[in-house]
């Protein structure tokens, strides 16, 4: 299957529970008002990335499946912005499902600023 325009490919995702229990409690996180973003080094040169949806947020499995889906955008659209060699997991929230696209950007642009792990120009 062919990787879409600026989106990671299948091996750089985060899937094993593992990994997201690693990042949970060694990492750091920010909250912002659409979803927590939560981070750790993984002494690598690649960006990984997680995304994740509890019950707790909504019931229906298609509700939190567009959760995840609105997330994997904004990734892809910043993911020249963001800085390599760190594990990311964005949690998503209740708030995640009804804000605007371009509210969903600027929280992670936000969160990412805060981290100090945005690259203001995409190419370095």
């Amino acid at each position: 299957m062919k990787a879409r325009k600026n989106e990671l490919p299948a091996n750089e995702m985060l899937t094993a529970r593992s990994d997201f229990l690693a990042i949970q409690s060694k990492g750091k996180r920010w909250v912002s008002n659409s979803f927590i973003l939560q981070i750790r080094n993984n002494n690598l040169k690649t960006i990984r990335i997680g995304y994740t949806v509890s019950k707790k947020v909504d019931k229906s499995a298609v509700k939190r499946n567009r959760i995840k889906r609105r997330l994997r955008s904004v990734v892809a659209e910043l993911l020249p912005y963001m800085e390599n060699g760190y594990d990311y997991i964005l949690v998503g929230r209740k708030q995640t499902a009804c804000r605007s696209y371009n509210d969903l950007t600027k929280d992670f642009k936000w969160c990412l600023r805060k981290m100090d792990l945005y690259k203001s120009k995409a190419d370095s």
